[in-house]
Protein backbone atom coordinates (compact mmCIF):
# COMPACT_ATOMS: atom_id res chain seq x y z
CA UNK A 1 0.00 0.00 0.00
CA UNK A 2 1.40 3.39 -1.02
CA UNK A 3 0.28 6.32 1.11
CA UNK A 4 0.65 9.99 0.19
CA UNK A 5 -1.20 13.29 0.36
CA UNK A 6 -3.28 14.25 -2.67
CA UNK A 7 -4.54 17.82 -2.79
CA UNK A 8 -4.33 18.06 0.99
CA UNK A 9 -6.01 14.73 1.75
CA UNK A 10 -4.27 11.57 2.96
CA UNK A 11 -4.84 8.78 0.43
CA UNK A 12 -3.52 5.31 -0.27
CA UNK A 13 -3.42 3.02 -3.24
CA UNK A 14 -2.53 -0.58 -3.90
CA UNK A 15 -1.55 0.09 -7.53
CA UNK A 16 1.67 -1.53 -8.73
CA UNK A 17 4.65 0.57 -7.54
CA UNK A 18 5.80 1.22 -11.12
CA UNK A 19 2.42 2.57 -12.30
CA UNK A 20 2.86 6.18 -13.45
CA UNK A 21 1.47 8.78 -11.05
CA UNK A 22 -0.64 10.29 -13.84
CA UNK A 23 -2.62 7.08 -14.31
CA UNK A 24 -3.16 6.54 -10.59
CA UNK A 25 -4.44 10.11 -10.19
CA UNK A 26 -6.72 9.86 -13.23
CA UNK A 27 -7.92 6.24 -12.96
CA UNK A 28 -7.97 5.61 -9.22
CA UNK A 29 -8.76 9.07 -7.85
CA UNK A 30 -10.76 10.30 -10.89
CA UNK A 31 -8.97 13.66 -11.13
CA UNK A 32 -8.95 14.34 -14.87
CA UNK A 33 -7.38 17.82 -15.05
CA UNK A 34 -3.86 16.59 -15.76
CA UNK A 35 -3.53 15.18 -19.25
CA UNK A 36 -1.60 12.46 -21.03
CA UNK A 37 0.35 13.89 -23.93
CA UNK A 38 3.56 12.13 -24.83
CA UNK A 39 4.18 9.46 -22.20
CA UNK A 40 7.87 10.40 -22.17
CA UNK A 41 7.92 13.44 -19.85
CA UNK A 42 8.54 15.84 -22.73
CA UNK A 43 5.33 17.80 -23.34
CA UNK A 44 4.31 18.84 -19.81
CA UNK A 45 0.58 18.10 -20.11
CA UNK A 46 0.86 15.82 -17.07
CA UNK A 47 2.62 18.33 -14.78
CA UNK A 48 1.70 18.24 -11.09
CA UNK A 49 3.50 19.40 -7.94
CA UNK A 50 5.38 16.98 -5.71
CA UNK A 51 6.13 18.78 -2.46
CA UNK A 52 5.80 22.05 -4.38
CA UNK A 53 8.07 21.12 -7.29
CA UNK A 54 6.64 20.84 -10.81
CA UNK A 55 7.12 17.27 -12.06
CA UNK A 56 6.10 15.29 -15.13
CA UNK A 57 3.88 12.53 -13.81
CA UNK A 58 3.56 10.34 -16.90
CA UNK A 59 7.04 8.93 -16.23
CA UNK A 60 7.12 9.08 -12.42
CA UNK A 61 6.23 5.81 -10.65
CA UNK A 62 3.64 6.05 -7.89
CA UNK A 63 6.17 4.57 -5.47
CA UNK A 64 8.14 7.84 -5.77
CA UNK A 65 5.38 9.85 -4.08
CA UNK A 66 5.06 7.68 -0.98
CA UNK A 67 4.89 9.87 2.11
CA UNK A 68 4.94 13.08 0.07
CA UNK A 69 2.42 15.72 -0.99
CA UNK A 70 1.05 15.70 -4.53
CA UNK A 71 -0.99 18.60 -5.91
CA UNK A 72 -2.96 18.48 -9.13
CA UNK A 73 -4.64 21.34 -11.00
CA UNK A 74 -7.81 20.50 -9.06
CA UNK A 75 -5.96 21.18 -5.80
CA UNK A 76 -4.30 24.41 -6.90
CA UNK A 77 -7.08 26.81 -5.91
CA UNK A 78 -8.00 27.32 -2.29
CA UNK A 79 -11.41 27.67 -0.68
CA UNK A 80 -13.21 27.43 -4.02
CA UNK A 81 -11.51 30.57 -5.34
CA UNK A 82 -9.50 30.47 -8.52
CA UNK A 83 -5.73 30.65 -8.27
CA UNK A 84 -4.35 33.99 -9.56
CA UNK A 85 -2.94 32.14 -12.58
CA UNK A 86 -6.36 30.76 -13.43
CA UNK A 87 -7.81 34.28 -13.25
CA UNK A 88 -4.98 35.59 -15.44
CA UNK A 89 -5.53 32.74 -17.91
CA UNK A 90 -9.10 33.94 -18.37
CA UNK A 91 -8.20 37.63 -18.43
CA UNK A 92 -5.61 37.14 -21.15
CA UNK A 93 -7.73 34.66 -23.14
CA UNK A 94 -4.95 32.07 -23.02
CA UNK A 95 -6.79 28.81 -23.74
CA UNK A 96 -7.53 27.68 -27.24
CA UNK A 97 -7.80 23.90 -27.33
CA UNK A 98 -6.94 23.83 -23.61
CA UNK A 99 -5.12 20.51 -23.59
CA UNK A 100 -1.82 21.89 -22.26
CA UNK A 101 -3.36 24.40 -19.87
CA UNK A 102 -3.28 22.41 -16.62
CA UNK A 103 0.38 21.55 -17.14
CA UNK A 104 1.25 25.12 -18.12
CA UNK A 105 -0.53 26.51 -15.05
CA UNK A 106 1.10 23.99 -12.71
CA UNK A 107 4.58 24.82 -14.04
CA UNK A 108 3.83 28.53 -13.74
CA UNK A 109 2.48 28.12 -10.19
CA UNK A 110 5.69 26.36 -9.12
CA UNK A 111 7.67 29.22 -10.65
CA UNK A 112 5.66 31.90 -8.84
CA UNK A 113 5.93 30.02 -5.57
CA UNK A 114 9.73 30.06 -5.78
CA UNK A 115 10.02 33.40 -7.61
CA UNK A 116 7.01 35.68 -7.11
CA UNK A 117 8.51 38.40 -9.30
CA UNK A 118 9.90 36.59 -12.37
CA UNK A 119 11.35 38.22 -15.45
CA UNK A 120 10.18 37.28 -18.94
CA UNK A 121 13.29 35.10 -19.23
CA UNK A 122 12.42 33.35 -15.95
CA UNK A 123 8.92 32.57 -17.24
CA UNK A 124 10.27 31.28 -20.56
CA UNK A 125 12.79 29.04 -18.77
CA UNK A 126 10.23 27.68 -16.31
CA UNK A 127 7.75 26.84 -19.05
CA UNK A 128 10.27 25.53 -21.58
CA UNK A 129 9.23 21.96 -20.73
CA UNK A 130 5.57 22.61 -21.57
CA UNK A 131 4.42 22.44 -25.17
CA UNK A 132 1.39 24.27 -26.57
CA UNK A 133 0.35 23.10 -30.02
CA UNK A 134 -1.87 26.15 -30.48
CA UNK A 135 1.07 28.53 -30.04
CA UNK A 136 -0.37 30.55 -27.17
CA UNK A 137 3.09 31.30 -25.76
CA UNK A 138 2.84 35.12 -25.87
CA UNK A 139 -0.47 35.08 -23.98
CA UNK A 140 0.79 32.44 -21.55
CA UNK A 141 3.80 34.62 -20.73
CA UNK A 142 1.62 37.72 -20.29
CA UNK A 143 -0.74 35.82 -17.99
CA UNK A 144 2.09 34.50 -15.81
CA UNK A 145 3.64 37.95 -15.53
CA UNK A 146 0.21 39.44 -14.74
CA UNK A 147 -0.28 36.92 -11.94
CA UNK A 148 3.15 37.67 -10.48
CA UNK A 149 3.62 40.20 -7.69
CA UNK A 150 4.77 42.90 -10.09
CA UNK A 151 2.19 42.11 -12.77
CA UNK A 152 -0.54 44.20 -11.27
CA UNK A 153 -3.45 42.11 -12.58
CA UNK A 154 -5.20 42.32 -9.24
CA UNK A 155 -4.25 45.92 -8.58
CA UNK A 156 -5.84 46.96 -11.86
CA UNK A 157 -8.64 44.37 -11.72
CA UNK A 158 -9.22 43.38 -15.32
CA UNK A 159 -8.91 46.87 -16.78
CA UNK A 160 -5.41 46.46 -18.14
CA UNK A 161 -4.69 47.76 -21.64
CA UNK A 162 -2.38 44.77 -22.13
CA UNK A 163 -5.26 42.32 -22.36
CA UNK A 164 -5.49 40.47 -25.63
Amino acid sequence: MIEFELNGQKVKTDEAPDTPVLWVVRDTFKLMGSKFGCGAGLCGACTMHLDGVAIKTCVLPISAVAGQSLTTIEGLSADGNLHPLQVAWQAYAVPQCGYCQSGQIMSAAALLESNPNPSEADVEAALAGNICRCGCYPRIKKAVLAASESGGLFKNALASEERV
